[in-house]
């Protein structure tokens, strides 16, 4: 049983408040003091490496496990001595769990036959449902015959006939095929949006977490480092560990030189002078951390004007080509410093002739990167 903290004040528009929630294995402590709140309806994401914490997490809330302290709420009800039975929740795993030797419908029906509903209202159900995902007429195929998306969707359909108050997620993803993997990751969107059911989803997978969510937490060691929105982690990192972790981007280490302003120039141990926003004040021969996304960077052609002063230019020679369509990108290294830097590629085809050995300049404007002093690193 938990402990006897105080429960969560109940929302009127949350579907999930967690509060001051901690788990510890032995001396490991997986989950340390999280309060959250998820609102109703909303598709919510917690992104993290594995070891974080994401599953036990997960687990508290569907009930499998009971937290050491804190409070979870679900519903407006606290679940303190609830069993997992007994919440209004339901769990997509990864490996999806159906049973092999039922048909689509006896799957999608086997949580409303355990709770009695009567034989015609569970046949009405299953067949709504199965068409609402996008698989009518499809009650008596065998599992076996179903493609990968399509198991996903007789999953997803098995626990929201139910109607939980929650559907919880855990990487129901990761056993696809990258094709596949991009294609149900709208489906899913498009299905929480048709259901309005609260999607709460575990993932290591920092694109299935931008694309999917209305929030997402970044977890850490057991905590979250930030919540907000795609574009809030994306944009607006307030700590190192999400700088890095959310997106690609190019990571410095270094000591500031002197201050400008909202600006610090920083030099690095190779010697590659670099300026960036200070995501909090900073002083000279403070020890930061410094991040600047690839498109950030800039190519710029022999004599081409910089847009703003401000802006570093560098020299640099081409190492690799990393050709993906849209995604493509360049890594070079700084001519003096010999850092590596990593350059997204407009998506126009004008620098499809790059070859490596070449030089180039490129250079960003301090205002889309950011540094942090290291005492804020974990």
């Amino acid at each position: 049983m938990p402990s006897s903290s105080p429960h969560a004040t109940p929302s009127q528009h949350a579907d999930l408040q967690v509060s001051g929630v901690s788990k510890r294995f032995g001396t490991f402590e997986a989950v340390r003091d999280l309060s959250f709140t998820v609102e109703r309806g909303s598709f919510f994401s917690i992104l993290g490496p594995s070891g974080c914490g994401k599953t036990t997490l997960l687990r508290m809330i569907a009930g499998f496990s009971a937290p050491d302290s804190g409070d979870i709420v679900i519903g407006g009800r606290s679940m303190q001595g609830v069993g997992p039975n007994r919440r209004p929740v339901n769990m997509v795993f990864q490996h999806l769990a159906l049973f092999p030797m039922m048909n689509v419908a006896e799957n999608v029906a086997y949580g409303l036959q355990q709770r009695g509903v009567a034989a015609g209202e569970v046949k009405r159900r299953v067949g709504d449902m199965l068409e609402r995902v996008g698989l009518p007429g499809s009650e008596n195929k065998r599992v076996d015959q179903l493609s990968g998306g399509q198991k996903q969707r007789v999953a997803i359909a098995r626990s929201l006939v139910l109607e939980p108050t929650l559907l919880l997620l855990d990487e129901p993803l990761g056993a696809l095929d990258l094709k596949l993997r991009e294609h149900m990751k709208i489906e899913l969107k498009q299905l929480q949006a048709a259901f309005g059911t609260t999607f709460v989803y575990i993932t290591h997978d920092q694109s299935e977490a931008l694309v999917l969510s209305d929030r997402v937490a970044v977890m850490n060691h057991g905590v979250f480092e930030q919540v907000g929105s795609p574009q809030d982690l994306y944009y607006h990192p307030l700590t190192p560990f999400v700088a890095a972790f959310v997106g690609t981007n190019n990571g410095f280490t270094g000591r500031v030189e002197s201050t400008d302003g909202a600006y610090a120039r920083v030099r690095t141990p190779d010697g590659l002078a670099l300026q960036a926003r200070m995501h909090a004040p900073l002083t000279p021969g403070a020890q930061v951390q410094l991040f600047v996304r690839p498109e950030a960077m800039v190519l710029l052609e022999a004599g081409q004007d910089l847009p703003d002063p401000r802006w570093a230019v560098y020299q640099a020679e081409v190492e690799s080509l990393l050709f993906d369509g849209a995604n493509s990108a360049v890594l070079v290294r700084e001519s003096h410093s010999r850092a590596a830097l990593r350059i997204a590629l407009p998506q126009t085809g004008q620098y499809a002739g790059l070859q490596v050995g070449q030089s180039l300049r490129l250079g960003f404007d301090p205002a889309n990167a950011v540094c942090f002093g290291a005492p804020d690193a974990r």
